[in-house]
């Protein structure tokens, strides 16, 4: 399948590193211009400069912007041409003692995790419909439907965002544009290896670890390793293209089987 976004502006939120970079490449390798988002002009631009020496040529935009708030997403839009593929990647977690969990926290992954997206797509969306193709994504997690104790403020934000999804997608019914949610599984981050090496032996290459880690910890998962960011990315670069003109309203998962359950 040869997909081709050349001509097409995307915006990935939260794209310095991870997921989001992983995605912002892949969009950027089939062609389309792409704006690398986030709060620090330094570390946007340090995020550009990697990916240009990943994908030489590619059309990258620095968009330092803190888009959770009506100023920063203004900011940004005002920093590329009308957005085809917005992509709301960005996203915070941390695990917390749910009996502890403030009312100022809650407020704040609300705000960042679905508000922010929120926005976003009210703000794209009339562009996208009037031109008659458009695409719209959210980022969410296997955790929006198997809400896990230590973290029940993220679940909720990404369960919410399901909802988000569902319900613009009715919204742009008939229109050319599509809104899809993406719903990823256990992933090969900055940190996680820290995270796998607290729970395994040391001494065990990373590839055995993984699979130690996801065996024990982790075994409801098919795929019995962690998912690499540019798996990811596969799904958000085809969700993006003409090739998905007739998947909307969706929640499409990439979670290597985590989610026990054949449907969403």
């Amino acid at each position: 399948m040869q997909i081709n976004l050349t001509g097409r502006t995307a915006l990935v939120t939260g794209s310095t590193q991870g997921i989001g970079a992983a995605i912002a490449s892949g969009l950027a390798r089939a062609g389309a211009r792409v704006g690398v988002n986030g709060r620090s002009a330094e570390r946007v631009q340090q995020a550009v400069d990697r990916l240009h020496s990943e994908a030489p040529g590619a059309d990258l935009v620095p968009v330092a912007a803190d888009v959770t708030t009506e100023e920063g997403a203004r900011q940004a839009l005002d920093a590329l041409p009308p957005v085809d593929i917005l992509v709301n990647n960005l996203g915070i977690f941390e695990s917390a003692d749910p009996l502890e969990i403030s009312d100022e926290e809650w407020r704040r992954y609300f705000e960042v995790n679905v508000l922010a997206a929120v926005r976003l797509t009210r703000l794209l969306l009339p562009g996208m419909t009037g031109r008659g193709w458009g695409r719209v994504q959210y980022i969410a997690s296997d955790s929006a439907i198997v809400t896990p104790a230590e973290m029940i403020h993220y679940g909720m934000s990404k369960t919410a965002l399901l909802a988000v999804s569902r319900g613009f997608a009715k919204q742009a019914a008939g229109t050319g544009v599509t809104v899809n949610s993406v719903i990823a599984g256990p992933t090969h981050t900055r940190g996680v290896e820290d995270f796998v090496y607290q729970l395994v032996d040391r001494d065990l290459p990373w590839e055995e670890a993984q699979r130690v880690f996801m065996r024990e910890h982790r075994p409801q998962s098919l795929l019995q390793r962690l998912i690499e960011p540019e798996e990811i990315a596969n799904m958000v670069v085809y969700l993006s293209s003409d090739h998905a003109s007739a998947t909307t309203g969706g929640a499409l998962r990439v979670d290597g089987g985590y989610v026990d359950s054949i449907l969403p």
